[in-house]
C-alpha cells in the first residue's frame, strides 16, 4: 500500500510478483487499490488490475475505488477502473453509505472530464442513489458546466428533481448564490416558485441567507411570486429582515406596491415593519412607512412595531406604559393602564431559520447543502493518519 502511495511502480511489481495480496485491506476497509485510485497513480492502479484487484471492494464508508476516482478528478485512474468493472457480468448499483453514487462526487467537486466520462455508461443515467442529485450537487458548487451536461444528457425533467426535503436544484443555486446556475436552470423551464418540506421557495432561501445576487434575479427576471409563505407565514420580505440582510429586503420591496402584502402577518402575526424594526434596519423600516405599513398592526403578544424595537419583554412592558401614560387624556380620565396580560412574552425570532443539510464533503463528515445534504469539503475519504498509517512520512 505504501508503494502505490508513492507512485513506486517497480516496487508494486516486485512485491506482487513476490506474493503480495492486491486485497490486502487497512482498518479503514481500504485496499491498495482505494490509494491509488486516490492519488491518482496510473501506472500502479494498471499493476492491481493486471493481477485481478477488485474495482468494485468497498471500504468502511462504502466507497469503492470508482468512487475515490471520481471524486478526486483522476481521468485516467477512472477509465482504467470502469474499463475493468465492464467485465463484471452484473454490474451493482454503484451508491455509497450515504447513497451518493460516483457521478455525485464528479460533479460535487467539479471534476467535468470524469462527469463526461461516467454520462458515457448507461448505468449513471439512472436516477440511482441519494435523492440529493448529481445536479444538486453541481449547482451548489457552482460547476456550470458539469450541470450543463448533466441536463443534455440526461433531459431537463431533471432540473425539478427533488431531494429528501423537497429542494429543487433550483433551491441548491438560490441558496448559494450562484446566478449562472440558476439562469441556467430557469431557461430549462425550472418552476420559479417551488416549495419544499418546509414552504419554503428559492426566493425565499436567497433572502433568508442574505444572497443578493439570486434575490435580484429571482424578482427581476424571473417574476417570482412575493405573496407566497412558509410553513410559519413567512414571506420573503419576513426573512429578508429576521436575518438582517438589508439589501435583500430592499430588492424585495422595490417589487411591492401592494399595502396587505406590506401589512402580511406571519404565524406570530408579526408584519415585516415589526421584524425590521426589532433588527434595526432603518433604510428597510423608512421603506415600508413610506409603503404604507401600519404602525398600529399588533402582533401575538399585543406589540405594536414601536414595541417590538425592545430588546427584551421587560422594556418592552415599560415601554409600553409610559406609552399609555403619555396618550393624551381628558381631565377628568385616568390614564389608562396596558393590561399586562397583554403583553406576555416577547418574541425575538420572527422565524425559524432553515438550513440546508450540507453536502459530504472530502475531507469531514457526511454531514449537511448546506447545511445542504452531506458532500462536503472534508468528509475525507483518507485523513492523513489512514493514508499513512506507519511511521513513514511517505504521503
Amino acid at each position: 500500500m505504501l508503494s502505490v502511495l508513492s507512485g513506486h511502480t517497480d516496487c508494486v511489481y516486485s512485491l506482487l510478483n513476490k506474493g503480495a495480496s492486491v486485497e490486502a485491506k487497512d482498518k479503514w476497509g481500504r485496499t491498495a487499490l482505494h490509494r491509488g485510485s486516490v492519488t491518482g497513480h496510473e501506472e500502479c492502479v494498471e499493476a492491481l488490475l493486471q493481477h485481478s484487484a477488485n474495482v468494485l471492494v468497498r471500504d468502511c464508508k462504502g466507497r469503492t475505488p470508482i468512487h475515490l476516482a471520481a471524486a478526486c478528478g483522476h481521468i485516467g485512474v477512472l477509465g482504467g477502473l470502469l474499463h475493468a468493472a465492464q467485465s463484471v457480468e452484473t454490474l451493482p448499483a454503484l451508491t455509497d453509505s450515504q447513497g451518493y453514487t460516483p457521478l455525485h462526487w464528479a460533479c460535487y467537486n467539479g471534476h467535468d472530464t470524469c462527469v463526461e466520462v461516467l454520462l458515457e455508461l448507461e448505468i449513471f443515467h439512472k436516477a440511482e442513489g441519494n435523492t440529493f442529485s448529481p445536479l444538486h450537487c453541481a449547482v451548489i458548487r457552482d460547476n456550470e458546466v458539469a450541470a450543463e451536461m448533466l441536463i443534455d444528457t440526461l433531459g431537463p425533467a431533471i432540473v425539478s428533481a427533488k431531494d429528501g426535503k423537497s429542494r429543487t436544484p433550483l433551491h441548491a443555486a438560490a441558496f448559494t448564490d450562484h446566478v449562472e446556475c440558476l439562469q441556467l436552470l430557469l431557461s430549462h423551464n425550472a418552476q420559479v416558485n417551488c416549495v419544499d418540506a418546509a414552504g419554503k421557495t428559492p426566493l425565499m432561501m436567497a433572502a433568508e441567507n442574505g444572497q443578493t445576487n439570486a434575490v435580484e434575479l429571482l424578482v427581476s427576471s424571473a417574476k417570482a411570486d412575493l405573496t407566497l409563505q412558509d410553513a410559519e407565514k413567512n414571506t420573503a420580505l419576513h426573512l429578508a429582515c429576521s436575518k438582517g440582510h438589508e439589501t435583500s429586503a430592499l430588492l424585495i420591496l422595490e417589487k411591492i406596491t401592494d399595502r396587505n402584502l406590506i401589512n402580511a402577518t406571519n404565524a406570530a402575526l408579526q408584519t415585516p415593519l415589526h421584524v425590521a424594526a426589532r433588527n434595526g434596519l432603518i433604510v428597510v423600516v423608512q421603506e415600508l412607512l413610506a409603503k404604507g405599513a401600519s404602525v398600529l398592526a399588533v402582533d401575538e403578544n399585543g406589540y405594536t412595531p414601536a414595541l417590538a424595537c425592545a430588546p427584551n419583554k421587560d422594556v418592552a412592558d415599560c415601554l409600553a406604559l409610559i406609552l399609555a401614560t403619555m396618550m393624551p387624556v381628558s381631565p377628568c380620565t385616568v390614564a389608562p393602564t396596558l393590561p399586562f396580560s397583554a403583553v406576555n412574552h416577547y418574541t425575538t425570532s420572527p422565524s425559524k431559520s432553515v438550513t440546508f443539510d450540507s453536502l459530504p464533503a472530502l475531507r469531514a463528515e457526511h454531514s449537511s447543502y448546506c447545511s445542504f445534504n452531506n458532500i462536503g469539503h472534508h468528509d475525507g475519504f483518507y485523513k492523513d493518519e489512514e493514508l499513512n498509517d506507519s511511521d513513514s512520512e511517505t504521503y
